[in-house]
């Protein structure tokens, strides 16, 4: 699809999306409880849908309702883990690096020799530190280095050892499996853990579903060198009968950055302003670039003001860097934005795709070893981009749209349906002149 979009300021009130990263461990949570969990989700996308279709093929049922997820959970038995008839399961994480992530480790638990596939970008991602987890804890996994590839024998509880400076999403991926062992887990993540947010959101599923777990940092460690301990305890998961997914902040960090790059204020509704979402930290990125940040009861809006560019880093907040890189291209000054290097690994490798694209509008932006350095331009020049399949690059190039001199084209812009299948639709809502042909 093409997304063709004429210059001109965003307005008005949008609602939020629901988080994708909440769906995806509250899904799971349900599918592995010990009975029927209804879950308030008013949105999908392609990666919570590839969370649902591979937990159905664990023999979860998941049904689809007006107000988000009827979820009845796998069939298993503490002794046996997965019942035999949902052994053999083929799981199609799509493009979906959480689904991934986070079922390889619970098929361990399960004991269900699955076959996991996906895009080829997704298996191109690294999994090496979980999988040599995963091999120690008694799996056997044949055919790593791309996909398809398989998972057999059942893991077993005991302590995990992680670096912090990989992927939290190997984490959570563990500390997901661990309530499905048959003693207790431990998890020693060795470093400071790079987006840490995500941990917390996971943590935030498991005590929803009534499994505990403590958290400390090890005696004698330093900053520098830190080293954290996760216990997990409990005897699995028991569902709450009803959960929601709150709104997403990644996603409604787009539209306050339109809110800062226009004319007119931008308002953001079904936010939580308490929310454990790393990416509610767009509120303090947007204040540091001058823009007027307003809160109010579950409700976020942005009005434009003087931007300037300042440094900030990127070690919490990976996905929010391309809509920051577009605000930083249009704000006085040098903005650099450091600790970048998870970009790479990403579903593009978004430092090249967030410069080639802000370029090819007409940013003065390079890339200095793992940080992005921004020479602010009070205008762009619009252009075409390649989305590269990158929701996230087909958003930043909408965004940026707003401060171009003449149109904006984006090539594979259906890239949005992995996060926000609505995005276009909702851009046009908010005053947003955009045509897409071959949708």
């Amino acid at each position: 699809m093409i997304a063709r979009i004429e210059p001109g300021p965003l307005a008005g009130s949008i609602a939020a999306i629901s988080s994708k990263s909440v769906a995806h461990r509250l899904i799971i949570a349900a599918a592995l409880a010990n009975g029927r969990t209804r879950i308030a989700c008013s949105t999908t996308c392609a990666d919570i849908d590839a969370t649902v279709r591979c937990l159905t093929a664990l023999g979860a049922r998941i049904d689809r309702t007006d107000e988000g997820y009827d979820v009845t959970p796998v069939p298993k038995s503490r002794e046996r883990g997965i019942l035999a008839a949902c052994k053999g399961a083929v799981l199609d994480c799509g493009e979906s690096g959480s689904t991934l992530r986070f079922l390889l480790p619970v098929a361990g638990a399960l004991g269900a020799d699955a076959t996991l596939t996906g895009s080829a970008r997704l298996g191109e991602r690294p999994l090496d530190d979980l999988t040599g987890e995963l091999l120690a804890g008694g799996c056997a996994l044949e055919g790593l280095g791309g996909f398809p590839f398989s998972i057999s024998g059942r893991l077993r509880p005991g302590r995990f050892i992680l670096p912090g400076d990989v992927s939290s999403q190997y984490i959570s991926g563990l500390l997901l499996a661990a309530p499905l062992l048959d003693g207790p887990v431990e998890i020693l993540v060795r470093g400071r853990i790079e987006s840490r947010p995500y941990v917390a959101l996971t943590i935030e599923a498991l005590r929803a579903f009534q499994v505990p777990v403590a958290e400390r940092r090890l005696v004698g460690t330093t900053a520098e060198e830190p080293q954290t301990l996760f216990t997990v305890g409990g005897e699995g998961y028991r569902t709450p009968g009803e959960v929601s997914v709150e709104g997403d902040w990644s996603n409604a960090a787009f539209w306050l950055c339109a809110g800062a790059l226009g004319r007119k204020p931008v308002t953001v509704t079904g936010l939580s302003l308490n929310s454990a979402q790393g990416d509610r930290a767009i509120m303090a990125t947007l204040m540091r670039f001058g823009a007027k940040v307003l809160r109010s009861r579950g409700a976020a809006t942005v009005r434009p003001d003087r931007l300037v560019g300042f440094t900030l880093s990127a070690r919490d907040i990976p996905d929010l860097v391309p809509a920051v890189a577009a605000v930083a291209a249009c704000a006085a000054g040098t903005t650099t934005i450091t600790d970048c290097a998870r970009l790479r690994i990403k579903e593009s490798d978004r430092l090249a795709t967030t410069t080639e694209t802000l370029r090819a509008l007409g940013a003065d932006i390079a890339v200095q070893g793992d940080s992005l350095i921004i020479n602010g331009k009070p205008s762009l020049t619009g252009g075409t981009v390649d989305a590269h399949n990158d929701h996230r690059i087909a958003m930043t190039a909408a965004v940026a749209a707003l401060r171009a001199d003449g149109p904006v084209t984006i090539v594979g812009a259906e890239a949005v349906a992995k996060s926000y299948p609505a995005f276009f639709d909702d851009y046009r809502a908010l005053g947003g002149r955009v045509v897409c042909e071959g949708a």
